[in-house]
């Protein structure tokens, strides 16, 4: 998954996403310990995706609370271009 894409999904999309791809990882992990796998990089894969993911929501956690704390401060954030 692209982050491009990744941005573009809704915080609670994405919240759903980790929550499937951890079951997903599971089921991969399960099945490569009762018999051969069929895609072996498949697990790091995602895990780099729930990785992604966690990040931009993260980013986004941060961002409201640094606004937030900038309002209350009285202070207005700079845009960056």
């Amino acid at each position: 998954m692209k982050t491009a894409e990744i941005r573009m999904r809704s915080t609670v999309d994405l919240r759903g996403e980790v929550d499937a791809i951890g079951r997903e990882i599971a089921n991969l992990r399960f099945r490569a310990g009762s018999e051969k796998a069929t895609d072996p990089s498949r697990i790091g894969a995602l895990r780099r995706d729930v990785a992604r993911i966690r990040t931009i929501l993260r980013e986004r956690e941060r961002d409201v609370r640094g606004q937030a704390a900038d309002a209350a401060a009285g202070r207005t954030r700079k845009a960056v271009s």
